[in-house]
């Protein structure tokens, strides 16, 4: 796909992540349309690129979809890309279970994925292109003690995206999945309000936002006859 004046949603670009992604597809020209919690950030975020605009809001809310579509269509006239970037992460034994927060969690991290998509997916086979990437996760492909929610909100991520690619196969639109490792941005934030090391202090180099920000740029820049279904990125130095 060549970026150049391409539009993409891209979801929880008001930190990490999310805000390397708009960094990076900045670079290459295309028009973004940011969405996230924070309206300060969303604002200073696209007061720093060329062609943004910004949809406050709660990912879980489930009329924001409709909205981000509505948006980019307004603005820009059209929608290629969605990144579907938000994410939450809390680490929980069973004892220390607030089940509020974890079923809060299965929302931000798969159902707003499920709802994105289906509010998209009709308008990109419409126009018959467009391209979807889920941000899983290599919890994954994994499982890992205390974190079996989250862990099940990526495997789901995983299998929906690619049931969603046999189902798209031919159509013209394309979906795949971004697996990072421990990357070093705000995710581990709950862990160290509770007392734990995140991740990404557990490693001696962990990924950065902007690595991760690449990989999304190297999947949309791929020929239309080529699909990379799922990436796999983690630190050189993590043993996993």
């Amino acid at each position: 796909m060549d970026l150049k004046d391409k539009v993409a949603i891209v979801t929880g670009a008001s930190s990490g992540i999310g805000t390397a992604i708009a960094h990076n597809l900045d670079e290459v020209g295309m028009k973004l349309v940011l969405t996230g919690r924070s309206q300060q950030k969303l604002s200073e975020l696209a007061n720093q690129l060329k062609n943004a605009a910004i949809v406050p809001g709660e990912i879980t809310d489930s009329a924001l979809p409709q909205r981000l579509l509505d948006t980019a269509l307004t603005e820009f006239g059209s929608l290629d890309v969605i990144i579907n970037n938000a994410g939450v992460m809390h680490m929980m034994s069973i004892e220390e279970a607030d089940i509020e927060a974890l079923c809060n969690m299965i929302r931000v991290n798969y159902e707003a994925v499920v709802r994105i998509c289906y509010t998209v997916l009709p308008y990109f086979k419409k126009q018959k292109s467009g391209f979807i990437i889920n941000m899983s996760s290599i919890s994954g492909l994994k499982t890992t003690p205390m974190i079996g929610v989250y862990d099940g909100t990526k495997h789901a991520v995983e299998a929906f995206t690619d049931s969603l690619r046999m189902e798209l196969a031919g159509s013209g639109v394309g979906i795949a999945t971004i697996e990072p490792g421990a990357v070093a941005t705000n995710l581990y934030d709950s862990w160290r309000e509770s007392g734990k090391q995140g991740y990404d202090e557990l490693v001696s180099q962990p990924l950065q936002a902007g690595d991760v920000a690449r990989c999304v740029r190297f999947i949309l820049e791929q020929p239309a006859s080529v699909i990379v279904p799922r990436l796999l990125v983690v630190p050189a130095a993590s043993p996993v």
